[in-house]
């Protein structure tokens, strides 16, 4: 599993992060191989967030309740959580006040005294960046965050923050898979005016961005064709797709959700690849694609196939 130092932190972070978002039904030895599975790939960072489950804090209180860390385990992961999405309207709320209790929700749910990285889950257009500081810097001083980040924002959003946020802001949690990637693609079609791709969303160059201001980008949906669309793994819709990631796979003598993985992680950007399956065997097979030397050219086929522009 390849690591590296999270900047900003003192974090020694595997490329591959397991998300725990779906782990609400499952029974405690379901959750226990699950993470088992990872940590024995050398994934050891794992990726909450308070809304996750239905109820709240519901998949946090799960994975403590199976998983009883003692401190030296808990000492040995990376707890990663997030705060900002209220479901009830649903709407998003980064007070001070909300973001103060999800921590403390949070806390209490997975049984420790200290979140490693909290995000701020999506962006709330009523953002007071004052309040979000006031509230990094308490629970900073608390000792109960050790850093933080966002999902899902801007460049210009994220500027806004740290205008008045003290601390560095060390991730970005953003979906992005062979098949749903504008974040890269409107920069290699850069002004083709005839080309959807070439288009400037949300303020345009944020994985340009991150990589300047050492933000660490953290894939969500990495095998998801569209924003829960389903997979592109094995889809008939991809059938160009697939024939690479096949051909590459039987090259490289790993399972096909490897070669997903791999084009991720191969992006000189230092990615971060977050697992939502709760399948072991997936877990373990993503994982091989941790430091698969993709070439360049095998890069850009499989961004070919999947129906992107190369000029």
């Amino acid at each position: 599993m390849k690591t590296f130092t999270l900047p900003g932190t003192d974090i020694l972070a595997p490329n591959v992060v397991l998300g725990l978002m779906r782990i609400a039904d499952k029974t405690d030895d379901e959750i226990r191989e699950l993470v088992r599975t990872a940590r024995d790939a050398g994934i050891d960072f794992l990726d909450h967030a308070d809304v996750y489950g239905g109820e709240l804090h519901h998949c946090e209180r799960r994975f403590a309740e199976a998983l009883a860390l003692t401190p030296s385990q808990r000492d040995e992961i990376t707890i990663q959580t997030k705060a900002g999405i209220v479901t009830d309207g649903p709407y998003y709320d980064f007070s001070y006040e909300h973001i103060v209790k999800s921590v403390e929700g949070s806390l209490a749910a997975l049984r420790t005294d200290r979140i490693d990285i909290l995000l701020l889950h999506r962006p709330d257009a009523l953002v007071e960046p004052e309040e979000v500081a006031r509230a990094f810097d308490e629970l900073e001083a608390a000792g109960k965050v050790r850093a933080f980040g966002v999902s899902n924002q801007t460049p210009r959003q994220i500027d806004l923050l740290r205008k008045y946020v003290r601390q560095p802001l060390v991730a970005n949690q953003l979906q992005l898979s062979i098949t749903h990637e504008p974040i890269i693609a409107q920069g290699v079609s850069m002004n083709m005016l005839a080309e959807q791709q070439a288009a400037t969303l949300d303020g345009g160059g944020i994985v340009d961005y991150c990589r300047l201001h050492d933000i660490t980008i953290q894939a969500w949906s990495p095998f998801q064709a569209g924003f829960f669309t389903g997979v592109f793994l094995g889809s008939p819709d991809y059938p160009e797709l697939n024939a690479v990631i096949d051909r590459l796979a039987r090259q490289y003598d790993v399972p096909a959700i490897a070669i997903a993985t791999a084009w991720i992680t191969r992006h000189p950007a230092r990615m971060q690849v977050v697992l939502g399956t709760t399948s072991p065997e997936r877990v373990a097979g993503a994982a091989q694609g941790s430091d698969l030397p993709l070439t360049r050219a095998e890069w850009y086929e499989l961004f070919r196939a999947a129906g992107h522009l190369v000029p």
